[in-house]
């Protein structure tokens, strides 16, 4: 924990990264109190006050029926980051499982689960997820089904390589020798050595799955209105570009602060616990 700090803030990158994990955070867990205007967050009209610019009485402007974009830009990191958690929580727990199986396995199991990754890995990320958007109703819960199914065989990958260098290593020969189950060594004696690269890896991954989930909102197959996204917040700005400018910037900023928030974490936490690379 000490070295962990004292590379923390011996870094001013990491510092910054910190400091847009915490605000991304905070701002979605506080929303419904620091939110000027937390009923924008639903099915609210208010065309008196559509399509203002920045001021003070709505710092980041209004949209086209009145309701307060910063408002509803702290609900749509609610959503995100809830996003973000369910489909790291699913996703990985079948990837890492996969790659440690056919890893410590080998034989028929290391050929077909690594030939179904495969399968999976060879068709582009956002293209499998659009896929199966277009079969499934645009709703979140689909939506995390498909980001979910795009994502797991990137750690099975990824945990297949460091299964297949371990099983080799002393401790794991130790444990054969002693009579340990399979079940035992995989879980036990070679999980954790996997654990700091896939911590680092979902770290990082935060981000991409925040900018997935906005890419597909964005195309309108995912977060349905009134529920309020940053992706769809950014498509429906872009009809009124340039002159409601702050309906695309604003949202648009807020992904940015996200995904650079979580990738500059991402590499702080590669520094500490993988010190070698």
């Amino acid at each position: 924990m000490k070295r962990a700090l004292t590379i923390l803030l011996s870094n001013p990158l990491s510092v910054v990264g910190l400091t847009l994990v915490t605000f991304v955070v905070l701002t979605a867990l506080l929303a419904d109190f620091i939110s000027p205007y937390p009923e924008h967050a639903g099915a609210v009209v208010d065309f008196l006050n559509a399509n203002k610019p920045p001021s003070a009485e709505y710092w980041l402007g209004t949209d086209v029926v009145g309701r307060d974009q910063l408002s509803r830009i702290f609900y749509a990191y609610r959503v995100s980051l809830g996003l973000g958690v369910v489909v790291l929580a699913i996703a990985v727990p079948i990837g890492v499982t996969v790659g440690l199986v056919a890893g410590y396995l080998g034989g028929w199991a290391d050929y077909v689960l690594m030939r179904i990754t495969d399968v999976f890995l060879s068709i582009p990320p956002l293209v499998l997820a659009l896929a199966i958007m277009g079969l499934l109703e645009p709703t979140l819960l689909n939506g995390m089904i498909a980001v979910t199914a795009m994502w797991w065989p990137w750690y099975a990958r990824l945990v297949y390589n460091i299964t297949r260098a371990q099983k080799v290593e002393g401790y794991v020969l130790a444990a054969e020798v002693i009579g340990a189950g399979k079940l035992h060594i995989i879980f036990r004696e070679i999980l954790p050595n996997c654990m700091p690269s896939i911590i680092t890896k979902m770290t990082l991954d935060f981000g991409f799955v925040i900018l997935i989930a906005a890419s597909l909102s964005f195309l309108g197959l995912g977060v349905q209105a009134p529920t309020p996204d940053l992706g769809s917040m950014v498509s429906e700005g872009t009809r009124y570009l340039p002159d409601s400018w702050w309906l695309t910037v604003f949202p648009g900023i807020a992904i940015l602060i996200a995904v650079f928030g979580f990738n500059l974490i991402g590499d702080v936490l590669r520094e500490v616990l993988d010190p070698d690379l």
